[in-house]
């Protein structure tokens, strides 16, 4: 079996609304897709328990604790709307914050998607414009801040 080696300069971000509560409507809507050239903050960590046991001099019992999820960074990028701005200015006006799932997909050279994760409850906390400059080659989103409450790899959709 022949592997071809991914690069993964190529990838799609998708927004969608992600609504809590019992008002929500059935599924998640779309709201629009984005490129960007840089993803970073694809991290979750776990905090070990470190459990002492009596009468165990060698080492201590390691089990499972709390996972925190980094920002997640996109760099370098445009939407076709301007929902997430939108977004982000609904909730910076003190309003009850809507959340969003956000799904990366990995696509291969012939931008079929290979391997996605998701991002639950995501909420844009920092949003950078690029500079307005006519010799520049910056293009719409120069950074845009992400913080979830999940992460989880998903299948794709071909």
């Amino acid at each position: 079996m022949l592997v071809v080696p991914l690069h993964i300069f190529r990838f799609q971000v998708d927004f969608q609304t992600d609504s809590i509560g019992p008002t929500a409507p059935a599924g998640p809507l779309d709201l629009c897709s984005g490129a960007f050239s840089e993803c970073t903050g694809l991290e979750a960590t776990m905090e070990p328990k470190v459990i002492k046991e009596g009468g165990s001099n060698y080492g201590v019992a390691q089990r499972a604790g709390p996972v925190s999820f980094a920002t997640v960074v996109l760099k370098r990028g445009i939407c076709k709307s301007r929902d997430i701005w939108s977004t982000f200015n609904f909730i910076a006006s003190g309003k009850p914050a809507p959340r969003l799932q956000v799904t990366i997909t990995l696509l291969d050279m012939k931008s079929d998607p290979v391997i996605a994760w998701q991002l639950d409850r995501a909420l844009p906390i920092k949003f950078k414009f690029a500079d307005l400059n006519a010799k520049g080659t910056e293009v719409g989103i120069e950074e845009l801040h992400l913080s979830h409450e999940g992460l989880s790899s998903v299948s794709v959709r071909g």
